[in-house]
């Protein structure tokens, strides 16, 4: 009898060492790529905040929201560009952690809408005879508003954790535009959220570098 019991006893620890509790909760964090090219860069602005939910196990809910102005200059077009943008999806989580560690290696998918304005400062048209005739050029500015866009995402990325809920990661995101409002006379050089649109083409990209923490709302074990 005291063999059993002495059995039993260390059935039941080992089948208690294998329950583990796995965080739910709120994950904010905002885009500290973005943050520094602000400062670095005098022909951009930019400000996104990113956010995530645990569904199941390796399931998230997934979306970003931000602010961006982006001055484009080049031999025949001077071009600001400003508007809001969000998105929202969900992450796959592929990486299986050890015990007691809550890492990301994940795929995930994303729509995305963006309202925006231009203001074109100064533009020059292209003169196919150089020589006997100057191209034609403007100073005069005009503001162009009411535009959107919208397109989907395919991301790439990975999210660490430093300490106890909070995160340090970064993505890699593969962009296809859907429908763009194209204003006259000129198309769009750049997209806010969605990035610059490398002459018309429907592919982009983009990257994000993001500090997150996440609020623990309850515990559910695995």
């Amino acid at each position: 009898m005291s063999a059993n019991s002495q059995n039993k006893s260390i059935d039941s620890s080992a089948n208690d060492s294998n329950r583990i509790k796995l965080k739910y909760g709120l994950r904010v964090g905002t885009d500290i790529g973005r943050l520094a090219r602000t400062f670095l860069d005098d022909t951009y602005t930019g400000f996104e905040i990113m956010a995530d939910y645990r569904l199941k196990e390796k399931l998230y809910i997934a979306g970003e929201i931000g602010i961006e102005e982006k001055n484009t200059i080049n031999d025949y077009l001077n071009i600001t560009t400003k508007g809001s943008y969000i998105k929202g999806g969900i992450d796959l989580n592929m990486y299986e952690n050890w015990l007691n560690m809550d890492n990301m290696i994940y795929a995930g998918f994303r729509v995305g809408a963006s309202t925006f304005s231009h203001d074109l400062n100064s533009f020059a048209v292209y003169s196919i005879d150089q020589f006997w005739a100057p191209q034609l050029t403007s100073t005069a500015k005009q503001e162009i508003t009411g535009l959107t866009a919208f397109w989907a995402e395919i991301i790439l990325g990975l999210k660490a954790e430093l300490f106890n809920n909070l995160y340090i990661g970064l993505n890699v995101q593969l962009k296809i535009a859907v429908s763009e409002t194209i204003p006259n006379n000129f198309e769009n050089v750049y997209i806010p959220g969605f990035g610059k649109t490398y002459d018309s083409g429907a592919i982009g990209a983009g990257y994000s570098y993001f500090l997150a923490y996440r609020i623990p709302l309850y515990k559910k074990v695995k």
